[in-house]
Parts: structure tokens; C-alpha cells; sequence
């Protein structure tokens, strides 16, 4: 019983594979106050930036609204007026809705919670369950986001009570400047204002990203029987692995496995198919297919090749090409000669080339040759 509850215990970090399962199902790392920081930011920087270019525009276009002459009654165009005032009004407008759209977006993509998510839209039930409600709120969940609201509440609050106790002998002097003075010192007022909010929303997500981690961290993690099911579903059990193996290898016979350690080279697709062929100069007229397969027997014959000593080259096309269109203990077709040939001479010169550091060469199949890997030609 002891080793049971043991087994089932939390205790592994969530793998690579359970955090995109559940991102793709909505649960990703977010941080509201980064959000809204970054957007503050954005919005006080705008405002230092482009402020001006609003308050321009705002006059302008309540100096036209209050301007009336005898031409606008007698070709009077409410649509034309409304389009032509609201474009300039509407610019700098887009401008601040632009930029904060483009920091709510680089919030997430920061914590690398970038992407859309449609299950995270589906309904499910636990979410409109009272018992879950309740857990939230009486929880650690609940008492996290307690701290954090009254952390709030005290920093930006004595933030605030900082600017105006700062601000005031200005603001009551406002009454007797000129309203253009007056609005240029409340912007500045108001852009200082929002770049010390932010800067307090910024500290509280510095705390609040690290501690959002942790918590998903522990939401997520696995038993080690569930990252060992996970291994399973993922690569195949070992044992099944070792099991399919061994038997592709007692496929082939033993004569079949005597004449793989005797071929001159092994082609490969590189994963699916595997040729071995011999060429004894002086004795074979043209080079023979000692062995083919494909799947786990194309396994069998690149690790026999291994413990042989074979060398083992990638040729798609090549290996293809010969699996399709001869049979072991047959020679090769004649229209794969030449192809065949290039790759002979590398092998039997291939310790000089591997010194001298050259590549495999390049060999060309011909279309009447070509296959995919299912036998179909391409040709």
C-alpha cells in the first residue's frame, strides 16, 4: 500500500509534453498585472509622445464645431463635416488604441503564452461548479490573489497620495494660469502619474509572474508512473521496442545475416528502407543484393552492418530504387549501374576520402527509377 501511495505521489516536474497539452487546453502562464503594467507603460509613454498631437487636434476640431458661417448653412453636409473633423480626432486616438492592443499582445508573448486556444473557449463544468468556486476562493489561489489585491491597494495608494501631496501647490495654481499652460500641466501631471502606477503594477508583476510559474508548476506535476506512461505513448514501450527487434532480426535467416557481414555497403532511405550490397572485384560481374528490407527488418540489417563493420550511406532514391526493382542474390538493374559505381568507388577509397575530408558523392537515379516510399514510381 506504502509503495502504491509512493508511486502516485507528485513529485516529477510537468515534461515538455504536459505543458503543451495544457496550453492547447487554456491553462497558460498569464500575469494580469504584467498586462496592465505594460499597458500604462505604453499609454504614458503615448501621452508624453503624442499628447500634444490629441490636444491639437481636440481644439482644432472644437474651434471648427463652434465656427459657423453663411456657406455651411447654405450647403449644409452633417456627413461630410462629421467625416472630415472626426479623421483628425480619430488618428492619434487609433494611435493610443493601437499601442495598447500591441502591449496587452506582448505580455503574453513574453511568458511565451502567445497563441489562440479555441478549447480554452469550450465549456466545462468545473467552472460553474460552487465547490470549485469555493475552493478557489478559500484556497491558496484565493489567499495569493488576497495578498496581491491588498498589495495593490497599499502600494498604488500611497503612489497616489505621494503624486498629489507632490502635485498640489501646483494644481492650485492652474486656476490662474492660461488654458493652454493649465492642459499642458495637467498632461504632465497625468503622464507622471501613470508612469509611477505602472512602475508599481511592474514591481507587483515581478512578484506575481514568478509566483503564477510556481503555482501552474505545481498544478501540473506528475507522478513518475505518469511520465513513465507518458515515455510509453510517446517513444513505445522499451520492452516492446527490444521485442520488435529481436524479432526482425530472427526474420532473417542466417544466412541472410552471414551476408549482410559480407556486403560492401549498406543504402539506406534512411529510416524506412535498407539495401546490402556486395561487389567483389574479379568475382561478382555486377553488384549483387545480398539482403533488403524495410521497417524494423531495414533495423536488423543497419545494426548487423554496425557490429560488421559495413559502411552505412544514406541514399533515398538509390535505396528505393533497388529495393523495388531487384531481389536478393540478384545483381542490381543495369539502368542503376552508374549510380551504383559512384558509390563503390567512395567505399573502397573511403578511409583516404574520410582523411581528406570529403563528402559522399552526389548520384543520379533515373526517373524510370524513382519511387516513393510506398512503390509508387515518380517517374
Amino acid at each position: 500500500m506504502a509503495g502504491t501511495t509512493e508511486k502516485d505521489q507528485k513529485t516529477e516536474l510537468p515534461t515538455h509534453k504536459k505543458l503543451m497539452d495544457s496550453a492547447r487546453e487554456g491553462d497558460v502562464l498569464l500575469s494580469k498585472e504584467l498586462t496592465t503594467a505594460l499597458m500604462m507603460l505604453a499609454g504614458a509613454g503615448w501621452l508624453f509622445a503624442a499628447g500634444g498631437w490629441l490636444v491639437q487636434s481636440a481644439s482644432e476640431l472644437v474651434k471648427r464645431g463652434l465656427t459657423l458661417d453663411a456657406d455651411d448653412i447654405a450647403h449644409f453636409a452633417p456627413g461630410e463635416a462629421v467625416m472630415r473633423n472626426g479623421v483628425e480626432i480619430l488618428l492619434p486616438l487609433a494611435s493610443l488604441f493601437a499601442l495598447a492592443i500591441g502591449a496587452s499582445i506582448a505580455a503574453p508573448a513574453m511568458l511565451g503564452s502567445l497563441g489562440w486556444r479555441g478549447k480554452a473557449l469550450g465549456f466545462k463544468g468545473n467552472r460553474i461548479n460552487p465547490l470549485t468556486g469555493l475552493k478557489r476562493i478559500f484556497g491558496p489561489q484565493g489567499l495569493i490573489e488576497l495578498v496581491k489585491s491588498l498589495a495593490k491597494v497599499l502600494l498604488l495608494g500611497a503612489i497616489g497620495y505621494g503624486l498629489i501631496a507632490n502635485s498640489l501647490p501646483a494644481i492650485m495654481s492652474m486656476a490662474q494660469a492660461d488654458l493652454n499652460a493649465a492642459i499642458g500641466l495637467a498632461g504632465r501631471a497625468v503622464g507622471h502619474s501613470m508612469l509611477a502606477m505602472a512602475g508599481g503594477l511592474l514591481l507587483i508583476a515581478l512578484i506575481d509572474v514568478p509566483a503564477q510559474w510556481y503555482q501552474r508548476t505545481r498544478r501540473l506535476m506528475m507522478s513518475k508512473q505518469e511520465v513513465k506512461d507518458e515515455m510509453r505513448e510517446s517513444d513505445g514501450a522499451p520492452e516492446l521496442k527490444q521485442a520488435q527487434r529481436q524479432r526482425a532480426h530472427d526474420i532473417l535467416s542466417g544466412s541472410a545475416r552471414k551476408a549482410v557481414s559480407d556486403a560492401t555497403v549498406i543504402l539506406t532511405n534512411p529510416t524506412h528502407f535498407s539495401v546490402a550490397l556486395r561487389y567483389r572485384p574479379g568475382q561478382d560481374a555486377a553488384p549483387v543484393v545480398v539482403a533488403r528490407g524495410r521497417g524494423d527488418v531495414a533495423l536488423s540489417i543497419r545494426e548487423l552492418a554496425r557490429t560488421a563493420n559495413v559502411p552505412i550511406l544514406e541514399y533515398p532514391q538509390l535505396a528505393r530504387a533497388i529495393y523495388f526493382t531487384a531481389r536478393a542474390g540478384r545483381t542490381i538493374p543495369e539502368e542503376l549501374f552508374i549510380a551504383v559505381a559512384t558509390v563503390l568507388a567512395f567505399v573502397f577509397q573511403l578511409e583516404r576520402a574520410v582523411a581528406e575530408g570529403q563528402g559522399q558523392p552526389m548520384v543520379d537515379v533515373p526517373d524510370t527509377h524513382r519511387f516513393d516510399a510506398e512503390g509508387r514510381r515518380h517517374g
